[in-house]
């Protein structure tokens, strides 16, 4: 790995739901990613930032000790520039709220 100084730690991950014992285990990982500092980018994608290579290391090992058994975990490290030239795409919000009057009965 190259030596950039700042990198974002990448963690997308896809883990079974279907028992109990599933459902707790994949809760426990998103816990201790939060305990180990990522913060939540979509439902199954977390980031840190990291120092140094050595901290990008250091962090894969940890995520790596604790993952579930079962799913997949995927872990990717980018640099702070690449992570920077990420577009964002957000789609319209809709509401099904009424914002009219026009049909109200005042009894």
């Amino acid at each position: 790995m190259s030596v950039y100084r700042y990198m974002r730690v990448l963690v997308f991950f896809d883990l079974p739901r279907e028992t109990n014992v599933e459902r707790k285990s994949a809760a426990r990982f998103r816990k201790d990613l939060l305990a180990e500092g990522f913060i939540m980018l979509q439902e199954s994608v977390y980031c840190k930032l990291a120092l140094n290579a050595t901290a990008v290391d250091l962090l894969k090992s940890r995520v790596k000790r604790y993952m579930p058994k079962k799913g997949s975990v995927m872990i990717l490290a980018v640099t702070e520039k690449q992570f920077g030239m990420m577009d964002i795409c957000l789609g319209e919000f809709s509401s099904n709220v009424l914002d009219s009057d026009s049909k109200l009965v005042i009894i």
